[in-house]
Order: structure tokens, then C-alpha cells, then sequence
């Protein structure tokens, strides 16, 4: 089996995000970037299919610039077996990235593709939904364990009252949640190595695929500061207070 792995370079999980001071976006330039987080569970996910003998290929992928060869790298020192970067200076939505990853599944001829459920920097939760109907495949999202058995996965989810366990038949689109696993560390031979290993560099634009831009990000804000908070003495203070309030 094939497994194709999306996945995003992202600020920092731990890193404050600030806005420039035009108000154009936020701040990239000398900021720490890594992985998506959702991504990272993913890559484990579809490493540890292989380690079981299920996966016999996997290829990850992301889509931006040269500076994003970084996750590559790191997604190769984990173990992948293939790394593609889809070059583009854009700023992609949803359904461009889905239309991409599309042509790039057919290239590849994956049975399965697992990818994050959403990345942290936009919290569109759209590209593996878009994929899998562009596609035609069956799809599971926000999974929090991963089950394959021959031409079939058993995929529980979280929903609102409670888990949800789907089947599926490959070739289907996974998507992660939190609670599916806790990714590995890089160990530092595999580091080395992976700064020799061949990334496939392709254009967006080589894949004949039309972007539409349909937003236009007008302004960018940060969100208001917290309103301090009030000491109470008592619960019938706080009772009172919150009357003030209504």
C-alpha cells in the first residue's frame, strides 16, 4: 500500500503570533517554523502502518516555497520514503489545495492518504473534505484510531456525543485528531541523513490545475486584550456582580 502524507510548514505552535504593523498578515520573517501539529500525528500514523507491514511507500508532500524543504527533511528523518515540495509562492485556499493534491495522489498512485484535520495557522478544516470528494473516495475525519485490515479501515472518531466508528474501503482520505498518537522524536543519525535525501521539486504550475482566488484577506487584526479580572470575597459578591452584568 501506498500512503501519501500532506502536510504544512506553520509558525510554531509556541511561538506568539504577532500581526505587522500594516495590518497585511502576521509575522513570519525570523519566527520559528515547524510542522503542523495535526500533521505530525498523521506522519506517525502512516509511519507506524509501515512499521506494521501494511504501508510499503510513503510519500509526503507540501505545498509553499523553497523554505519549506524544512519539513521535508524532518518528515524524511522520521521515515518516509519520498518527499515532494509543490512550489508556489500563492497563498493557497482549500479547494486550490485540494485540486493539487488530487493530481498529486493520481501521480502517486496512494490507496490511502492521511493527512492533519486542520492546520493551526487558518483552522479551515476544508483540504481533506475537498480531497476526498474530488477524489471519490471514502472519508473519515477527525479520527482517533486507525485500524487497517486488507482493502478496509475501521476508523472511531470523536463526535459530539461521543465516538463514532466508521468502515471504510480503500482507497480513502484519513484525517487526524489529537488523541490518535504521540509522534516520535527525529533521532540525530536519521537527522543527518535526511540532509542528503533527494526532494522532488515540481511548479504548481506544471500541474495545469487553475487557482482561483476566491477571498481577499482585507485586514488582519490581533483579537482584543482580555478584560483584567475581579477578586471576589464571597459567592454571594460574585452572585451580585454577575447580576451587574446582565
Amino acid at each position: 500500500m501506498n500512503i501519501l502524507i500532506p502536510i504544512k510548514r506553520v509558525i510554531d505552535y509556541k511561538v506568539p503570533v504577532r500581526v505587522k504593523p500594516d495590518h497585511s498578515g502576521v509575522v513570519t520573517e525570523n519566527i520559528k517554523m515547524s510542522m503542523n501539529p495535526f500533521d505530525e500525528i498523521a506522519l506517525e500514523e502512516a509511519i507506524r502502518l509501515k512499521e506494521k507491514g501494511i504501508a510499503s511507500q510513503l510519500t509526503a508532500v507540501t505545498i509553499g516555497t523553497q523554505a519549506c524543504q524544512d519539513i521535508l527533511r524532518h518528515a524524511y528523518a522520521l521515515g518516509v520514503d519520498q518527499a515532494m515540495l509543490l512550489e508556489t509562492d500563492k497563498s493557497l485556499e482549500p479547494l486550490a489545495i485540494g485540486n493539487i493534491l488530487k493530481a498529486i495522489a493520481d501521480k502517486t498512485d496512494a490507496q490511502l492518504i492521511i493527512m492533519g484535520k486542520q492546520a493551526i495557522d487558518d483552522d479551515n478544516n476544508q483540504a481533506g473534505q475537498i480531497l476526498a470528494a474530488k477524489l471519490g473516495w471514502a472519508q473519515a475525519c477527525f479520527a482517533s484510531e486507525v485500524n487497517i485490515e486488507g482493502d478496509s479501515a475501521t476508523v472511531v472518531r470523536e463526535v459530539d456525543g461521543g465516538l463514532e466508528t466508521l468502515k471504510l474501503q480503500l482507497p480513502a482520505v484519513i484525517t487526524t485528531d489529537l488523541r490518535l498518537n504521540e509522534p516520535r522524536l527525529a533521532k540525530l543519525p536519521d537527522i543527518m541523513k535526511a540532509k542528503s535525501k533527494t526532494i522532488e521539486i515540481i511548479p504548481v504550475s506544471d500541474l495545469g490545475i487553475d487557482l482561483p482566488e476566491q477571498i481577499e484577506i482585507l485586514e488582519t487584526t490581533p483579537p482584543k486584550p482580555r478584560a483584567k479580572g475581579q477578586m471576589v470575597g464571597s459567592v454571594d459578591e460574585l452572585l451580585e456582580k454577575l447580576r451587574d452584568l446582565m
